[in-house]
């Protein structure tokens, strides 16, 4: 019976190690998020916008604070606020709620920023140095705020929950196919530089996942011919990869392991939705493009 815990536990040390993270905490722990997203989509859109809006809180906090920690004056509460606002603008007024919101929320973190380095002289004051705040702002808003934004903008369309529920199943299948074929057959890496953890194994085993996955998604359950899923399939894999190295360069340019520390096994809730933010708007674009094509 020793033997036998022993060589269990000597296992599943080999695989956090190999995966980066404690992998039962993370598994249990992304259950959990996922039972959470499930309820808010299928029983009460309304509540998908709250929890969306949560997310989005956590998100922009997580990285206005890893933004601060490298040295740029980023303001953390005006851009949870704002990033909160343009959720619930996108739900109430659709794509002009989304587009307007953004321009809205760019233009008052800027505003706020000058006006911070002109009656705080705590915080940096060149001119350079509050340009780039600014954009670093801007970006705040753009890679949280409106690519979250983009989900509730899908969510609000008829019959739209189930394209959501597709882009946020087929992400977790990215991850979990490239985690368990790298842990499994990982050898060559994939971006050493940006994320040396990845590998083309990985990504093959999770390509092989994902297509197949989408196909039988949008057969089952949107409706769609099987080479649209496929297609779906294809796209969203592209979108979670490169989702995931975009957050994985974030990191190392900023000088850090995670974005954040909310979610033991996960880092961040950043960390876990890297994948998922930018699927968000190729799924929009895929669902309009089914809802002309009458597919």
């Amino acid at each position: 019976m020793a033997s036998a815990r022993e060589q269990i536990e000597a296992a599943n040390e080999r695989a956090n190690a190999r995966a980066g993270r404690n992998l039962p905490v993370a598994i249990g722990l992304g259950v959990v998020l996922g039972v959470l997203l499930l309820a808010s989509l299928l029983l009460f859109k309304w509540l998908y916008v709250i929890l969306c809006s949560v997310l989005v809180a956590f998100t922009l906090y997580e990285l206005a604070s890893a933004l601060r920690f490298a040295g740029r004056d980023v303001p953390r509460v005006p851009l949870v606020v704002l990033g909160v606002a343009l959720q619930v603008a996108t739900w109430q007024w659709g794509a002009a709620g989304l587009w307007y919101g953004t321009l809205i929320a760019i233009g008052a973190v800027a505003l706020y920023r000058l006006v911070e380095a002109a009656v705080a002289p705590a915080t940096r004051t060149g001119a350079r140095a509050v340009a780039i705040d600014m954009a670093a702002g801007a970006f705040c808003i753009a890679y949280c705020g409106v690519l979250g934004a983009f989900s509730v903008l899908l969510t609000a369309q008829p019959g739209g929950e189930w394209w959501t529920l597709g882009f946020l199943v087929l992400a977790v299948v990215n991850d979990t196919g490239a985690l368990a074929a790298g842990v499994l057959f990982g050898r060559t890496k994939l971006a050493p530089r940006i994320s040396p953890g990845k590998t083309w194994e990985g990504f093959g085993g999770a390509a092989i996942l994902v297509v197949a996955s989408g196909v039988a998604y949008g057969i089952l359950v949107l409706g769609v011919p099987w080479w649209y899923g496929a297609i779906i399939g294809v796209l969203i894999l592209a979108t979670a990869t490169v989702g995931d190295l975009a957050e994985s360069l974030i990191k190392r340019d900023l000088g850090i392991k995670d974005i954040g520390t909310f979610l033991p096994g996960h880092g961040g809730f950043l960390d876990r939705l890297d994948s998922s933010l930018p699927s968000a708007v190729v799924m929009y674009a895929l669902y309009e493009i089914a809802r002309l094509a009458a597919l």
